[in-house]
């Protein structure tokens, strides 16, 4: 039997169809627009029967046995009884605020974001905390300050394609469909990447920017753009303010200025602001590449600045606004105290510039731990992440997870971060657990991600642990509902769409026609009802209300004071396919044929140090050393190297993020640079 449902083995949400027999998972295959054959594959969907029955699944609760010596078994009653008396006890010792709710990305941001945020804010305390200061979201705040929404790319209708910072090939597959059905109907393709991707490969225009420095190329590309009379002259006048402003800031990055620091050429970057500015319409797909470095924030409003000045916005074949599908806010942050600070507060513009997405800068989390600042951590509860192995200065982290008093962990599998809990709670996988979706929600049309089979073993969808614990802790008036359908039906009723209209349209339910160019009619989502190329809320906040008015400030590389003794730039290497970030190594098929924890090298740099193809080489920067094994290759250019990311549950030795630091952070948006630092090899 055939069902439609909602992958979410990354952040992709592709919708499925699954094929199921005698309630047992057989296989998925990813829709698409194109005929089967000429679909892209994934891995990981090609291994969900191997995923969800993987003999490295948990399948009942864990408990840390008295001596500490390991894990016993329990039931989930004793499991969730002795969170609950944590959470009790924590909050009569320290207060509420003392426990901390700590989200990745493998259950989702919609309504299994929203549950955790419902709990923790009935409960007294603001400190449900995401990872969005390094992925995503910083970028979704940005875009927000400048045109009150996230723009989301039609690539497939573009005439000119930007991918700044993104490989949807190992990423979002649907995505790089769209991408290369255009460049084959005759789109202009432009690949902005440090390192030679396939994407890169394909480009009609491939510029190989030295990483962290995007926001210099496309404050030129302003200026460019503004100085040659290039901009939608009627757009701006009619629909942005702040343009002098902009104006003004801009002409201090001139081509000639810029090129040099950032690896290209003044004739590179004139030639790529008049083929965005003139070549319509234009799409700009940014990406990861951008997070991870303290300048995400106004490098991606510089980045959505050249959308509004070129009028590549809410167009066919431009960057989209959303149509987001009306659905009730369900986490209740008006239970929280007047003066509930999260620990999270010193970011207080990135923590309320969406209703519904909270507080993202997830290192305020180790601070509270080791250095109790602002206050105390005493509990977390890690949800669907891996801590250990994601967040930088790897280090620094284990310290802070090693000193809590209670660490509850809920995942399909044991990892570094489960090592280390008093209870482990078993979390169904995707296919066995109904749920709506962030992309969904934010807009149209509505997909439902349905469970085709049972939860396998004893372990539970996220919502059922977060209802019973939240009744556990007196919560049962909050936590109503006994089943995902029931609370779905809630959440959605202001849309007029339930569980049951959903899976009759199981192809995708649009609540709302597809517009265009919705501005016409309706204002910007921004305090002015305009495009904000000044934004007065940043500049009252005591920021920059143009992006690096100030100037682009020191170098965005993690330890680039300290190149002589750290020669060679490192990058985190790319988000291979078959894996989600530090998830799946446990399979055997997606282990198979694969690179595996490897250091990319140029060929020159080889040479000079001696090393060879298959070598076994140290990685060292201030912050640690690490192992992975040479491969040689010109991905990269001369004096840079690329390592493979997400490999610390695997093998500890080639945890990259033993390499990283979150020393110094955004001003805004409290990102700290981990994608790229200055280290230093040698053969082991």
């Amino acid at each position: 039997m055939m069902t439609d449902t909602v992958c979410r083995f990354c952040s992709s949400c592709c919708p499925v169809e699954a094929e199921v027999e005698n309630n047992r998972l057989v296989g998925a295959r990813r829709k698409s627009f194109l005929d089967p054959d000429k679909r892209l594959s994934c891995a990981k969907l090609a291994a969900a029967a191997e995923i969800v029955y993987s003999p490295q699944r948990l399948l009942k609760p864990l408990i840390k046995k008295e001596d500490g010596a390991g894990f016993r078994e329990a039931e989930w009653d004793e499991a969730l009884g002795l969170v609950a008396e944590k959470f009790q006890q924590h909050k009569k010792e320290n207060g509420a605020q003392s426990i901390g709710w700590l989200r990745g990305m493998a259950a989702d941001w919609g309504a299994p974001w929203d549950y955790p945020n419902r709990l923790m804010n009935s409960f007294g305390s603001p400190n449900t905390i995401g990872n969005g200061s390094i992925c995503f979201v910083a970028r979704d705040f940005a875009h927000s300050y400048v045109y009150g929404s996230m723009a989301f790319p039609e690539a497939k209708g573009a005439k000119c394609i930007i991918i700044w910072g993104k490989n949807d090939g190992n990423t979002a597959l649907g995505a790089a469909e769209g991408i290369h059905w255009a460049k084959e109907h005759g789109a202009h393709l432009v690949v902005i990447d440090p390192v030679e991707t396939a994407l890169a490969r394909k480009a009609d225009t491939w510029l190989q920017i030295k990483p962290g420095h995007d926001g210099l190329l496309a404050m030129a590309m302003i200026n460019e753009i503004i100085g040659n009379g290039l901009y939608d002259a009627e757009f701006v006048e009619t629909y942005c303010q702040g343009f002098d402003e902009l104006k003004q800031v801009a002409a201090k990055y001139p081509a000639e200025e810029v090129a040099e620091q950032i690896w290209l050429t003044p004739q590179q970057i004139r030639d790529l602001a008049h083929l965005y500015a003139t070549t319509k319409p234009a799409a700009i797909v940014d990406g990861n590449g951008l997070d991870m470095h303290r300048e995400v924030f106004d490098t991606t409003r510089a980045i959505a600045m050249l959308r509004a000045l070129t009028g590549n916005l809410d167009k066919p074949g431009s960057d989209v606004l959303p149509q987001p599908v009306p659905a009730r806010n369900i986490q209740l942050a008006d239970r929280l105290p007047a003066d509930a600070q999260p620990i999270t507060s010193e970011f207080a513009l990135f923590n309320t510039f969406s209703e519904t997405w909270g507080n993202q800068v997830q290192g305020c989390v180790v601070d509270a731990i080791l250095n109790e600042k602002p206050y105390p951590l005493k509990m977390v509860v890690v949800q669907s992440g891996n801590p250990l192995v994601t967040m930088a200065d790897s280090s620094r982290t284990r310290e802070a997870f090693s000193k809590l008093e209670t660490l509850v962990v809920i995942d399909m599998f044991m990892t570094e971060t489960a090592k280390l809990a008093d209870v482990i709670l078993p979390a169904s996988s995707c296919f066995e657990k109904t749920q709506l979706n962030r992309s969904s929600i934010r807009n149209n049309p509505l997909f439902l991600q349905d469970a085709v089979i049972e939860p396998i073993g004893d372990s539970w969808p996220d919502w059922k642990i977060v209802f019973e614990l939240g009744r556990r802790l007196g919560l049962a008036e909050e936590f109503p509902w006994q089943s995902a359908e029931e609370a779905i039906d809630y959440q959605l009723e202001p849309a007029g769409v339930s569980v049951a209209d959903l899976r009759k349209n199981g192809k995708g339910l649009r609540i709302e026609e597809l517009r265009y160019e919705k501005y016409r009619d309706q204002p910007f989502k921004t305090p002015s009802g305009k495009i904000e190329l000044f934004s007065e809320r940043l500049h009252a906040a005591g920021f920059p209300g143009v992006p690096f008015a100030d100037g682009f400030g020191p170098s965005p590389i993690s330890f680039a004071s300290q190149s002589v003794e750290y020669p060679l730039l490192g990058v985190s290497g790319s988000r291979d396919i078959r894996f989600t970030n530090s998830q799946y190594r446990t399979i055997p098929s997606l282990l198979n044929g694969g690179a595996g924890a490897v250091v990319d090298i140029h060929p020159e740099d080889a040479m000079a140090q001696g090393f060879s193809e298959g070598d076994r080489i140290g990685i060292e920067t201030p912050k640690g050393f690490i192992e992975m094994t040479a491969r040689l290759s010109k991905t990269v250019r001369p004096g840079m190297v690329r390592l493979a990311w997400g490999w610390g549950d695997y093998d500890q030795k080639a945890n990259l993020n033993s390499l990283t630091e979150d020393d110094i952070r955004g001003a805004v948006s409290g990102t700290s640079t981990s994608r790229s630092f200055m280290c230093r090899l040698r053969r082991m």
